[in-house]
């Protein structure tokens, strides 16, 4: 009896392009589409700043130059990036809406890929289409095939509805929850809204402009150091002059060290506010015997943008500014960006080496919150917490007690933060006052002719929304 015939083996079907595949060999690879650099490079931000506590401003730059991104494709991740830390506060309220879980609970970089993509959909002129299907492939190189899938449910969800529709439906009423509706709407914590909204004397609507200000990216301005370089170096093609400052450029884009000026050190990129309150204190009047020979200080100089601008007016005028510092690195940028304009010493503003009673002019650029540079850093809103504002007062008014020894009688102090939180401003200030009676402050306006907007005095509260400017703060004080 003989047996059933074996079964017939089918061929192996061919593969295009290749001869067939070998039975019992792996699957043919195939390739998926790579992440695009740019959203690569906003992703890998995003998680350098949770990740390491990085700065957006100083990390981005190394990543558009490691991944040779140029012209509008590092245009397209500087949005990216830095639109979705701003936006954070918005879009983690709408992703809360279209996820199943808290959203605390979705690991944290999926939650970083829906963010970028949520930033896409709702601000930034993307195509749905595109912005969705750019962010599953990015998920899928960064997180995996399984979050990809939950990254593709959720984007769904979030691009039926457009951002003015989310915002009526997941952020708070404006007339029962005011500061609630304006912290998801403009994408603060609700203690910094609140926070502004004092400082501006209570003006819901103005604090409204200046949130939305903040949201706003600043200009790139120069400060053509006097006696090193002239403005007119710095006004390459769409650069304009400061609105107030005399030293002031702003750039309409382009990398400012490309400049010969920037790269020599005879120009710097600086914020006109900054340069506006550093001017103010070399153009105070000081009392009794001044002129040539003045001593100026800087307490704490670093990174070194105001000590080099007050260092190039102080050897302009015969003076000599002596720039203290407590961190040896930041102490070297101070060198780096003053010169021979200044003598750096790396000090403790608290316990100084050098000899009370000294100096005509004293410049004290305390430590402070930040929360008036938000446009430039706008990871610190989420960085800061309230607790952080108390040892800092703390801190700004024990420096500011040693800053007034350091003048000589008839000197003058300026007190500057860049920050409107008035705990760390007409606080620290008030509670000098009430302490010593050889201080007296005086009305800093006259010291920035031409800038409107400057409310009653006598100290000057600059802003974005107003003056263009990050919301750098000044108090002139006296020493009698």
């Amino acid at each position: 009896m003989t047996g059933a015939p074996p079964p017939r083996r089918r061929p192996p079907r061919k593969r295009p392009g290749g001869p067939p595949r070998r039975a019992g060999s792996p699957p043919p690879r195939r390739d998926r589409p790579q992440p695009d650099a740019s959203r690569r490079a906003a992703f890998d931000l995003l998680r350098a700043v949770d990740e390491r506590a990085a700065y957006a401003n100083l990390t981005l730059p190394g990543l558009l130059r490691e991944r040779g991104l140029q012209g509008r494709d590092a245009g397209f991740a500087t949005e990216l990036g830095y639109g979705t830390l701003r936006g954070l506060g918005t879009y983690d309220a709408v992703l809360a809406a279209c996820v199943d879980r808290p959203l605390a609970l979705v690991d944290p970089p999926v939650r970083d890929v829906l963010r970028l993509g949520a930033h896409q959909l709702l601000a930034m002129r993307v195509p749905p289409h595109a912005g969705v299907g750019a962010t599953v492939e990015l998920a899928r190189a960064v997180v995996g095939e399984g979050a990809a899938s939950f990254v593709n449910a959720v984007l769904r969800r979030v691009g039926r509805r457009d951002l003015d529709t989310w915002m009526a439906e997941v952020a708070p009423s404006l007339d029962e929850d005011p500061v609630g509706h304006l912290a998801v709407v403009h994408s603060h914590p609700r203690w910094v809204v609140s926070a502004i909204r004092d400082a501006l004397g209570g003006d819901l609507d103005e604090t409204a402009t200046a949130l939305a200000a903040d949201n706003e990216p600043a200009a790139v301005t120069l400060v053509a150091r006097p006696g090193r370089a002239e403005p007119a170096e710095l006004l390459v093609e769409g650069a304009k002059p400061g609105a107030f400052a005399p030293y002031a450029v702003v750039l309409s884009g382009g990398d400012p060290a490309a400049l010969p000026a920037v790269r020599d050190g005879r120009a710097g990129v600086q914020d006109e506010g900054s340069q506006l309150v550093a001017l103010a204190l070399a153009a105070a009047e000081v009392g009794g015997t001044a002129g040539t020979g003045e001593r100026w200080l800087d307490v704490c100089s670093g990174p070194g943008g105001k000590a080099a601008l007050l260092g190039a007016v102080a050897r302009q005028r015969g003076a000599a500014l002596l720039a203290g510092e407590l961190a040896p690195h930041r102490a070297r940028l101070v060198r780096a960006a003053a010169g021979d304009d200044a003598s750096v010493v790396v000090v403790d503003g608290r316990t100084p080496a050098w000899v009370d009673d000294t100096f005509e002019r004293v410049l004290l650029d305390a430590p402070c919150t930040g929360l008036g540079a938000l446009r430039r850093r706008p990871e610190v809103r989420w960085r800061r917490q309230p607790s952080d504002v108390a040892p800092l007062a703390a801190l700004q008014g024990e420096l500011l007690r040693r800053a007034v020894d350091a003048a000589r009688p008839g000197g003058v102090v300026a007190y500057v933060t860049c920050s409107p939180h008035l705990a760390e401003t007409r606080a620290v200030v008030g509670d000098l006052l009430r302490r010593r009676s050889d201080v007296v402050r005086e009305d800093a306006r006259p010291l920035l002719p031409g800038v409107p907007a400057l409310g009653p005095g006598p100290d000057v509260q600059l802003w974005p929304h107003r003056h263009g400017t990050d919301a750098m703060y000044l108090a002139l004080l006296r020493r009698v």
